[in-house]
């Protein structure tokens, strides 16, 4: 029998499950697949998920710095939230509190079906991604994406297989060091999700600095946390978000360069 490894992990240094499922696959640059956004609809919600124990407010990390970026681009249009991993459920009660317009209690077909939600999230918070979109699915609620960075499933969770309620998702990961991220994720029903890509990421050539994060996060777990805070990697989850949101001349979107580039066995690399 195969016994689980307890390891020292993620960004803000702790102790978690490393799990590692599936083979990497391809399916082309992210930001270049096009999702379709209605002519008019109701503000966006787009809720974030940190990985260990960081707080919400922690402007060491991407994802704080982004979220903050969205409110500013977007007062009146999009809805922007960064949350604990731990705190998936709060935004659930969130997202039913801003679809429910008539307030009373329940939500109608005419309140989910014009939901515009979008999650992402890195290390445990890719699991309560996958997670909130499953409890999402549920209730019937549709989702328009769902973006995991290097994931990392807590005990007892799946974030491999992604609900029928998302319309498009994507993956990043890595495959070094004591914390591995999600290698692969499918659709629960093929015919209603798109998989935009299971990317591999590899530091060895060119690594990616963590600047302020603890010293045991740049040493114990470096490959896990450069996941986190590789630019080229940002640039892809914003170019992906704000494709969905209502134009703005305030900042265009900043697609850069891929993150990865085709190779071998269709997994996507970056060295």
């Amino acid at each position: 029998m195969v016994r689980p490894r307890l390891v020292f992990a993620t960004s803000s240094g702790f102790l978690l499950w490393a799990l590692l499922n599936g083979q990497p696959t391809y399916a082309g640059d992210a930001s270049s697949v096009p999702l379709s956004r209605p002519a008019s609809s109701p503000p966006a919600l787009v809720f974030g998920f940190l990985g260990g124990f960081v707080h919400h407010d922690d402007r060491r990390h991407p994802a704080v710095k982004f979220v903050e970026r969205l409110r500013e681009d977007y007062p009146k249009d999009v809805e922007a939230a960064v949350f604990e991993n731990r705190r998936y459920r709060d935004a659930y009660k969130i997202i039913r509190q801003r679809l429910d317009t008539d307030h009373d209690g329940t939500l109608s077909d005419a309140e989910k079906q014009p939901a515009r939600i979008l999650l992402f999230g890195n290390s445990w918070g890719g699991s309560a991604v996958v997670s909130l979109a499953r409890r999402l699915n549920r209730d019937g609620i549709p989702v328009v994406l769902t973006i995991q960075v290097d994931s990392v499933a807590k005990p007892g969770n799946d974030d491999s297989v992604i609900p029928p309620n998302v319309r498009a998702a994507v993956n990043y990961y890595q495959t070094h060091g004591w914390v591995r991220g999600r290698r692969k994720i499918i659709a629960a029903d093929p015919s209603r999700t798109k998989i935009l890509g299971n990317y591999r990421l590899s530091y060895e050539k060119n690594p990616v600095t963590c600047k302020g994060f603890p010293w045991y996060d740049n040493i114990l777990t470096k490959t896990h946390v450069e996941t986190e805070c590789d630019p080229k990697v940002w640039s892809e989850i914003e170019a992906l978000v704000r494709r969905e949101l209502p134009d703005t001349t305030s900042r265009p979107a900043e697609a850069g360069a891929p993150a990865s580039t085709t190779e071998g066995e269709g997994a996507a690399h970056r060295n």
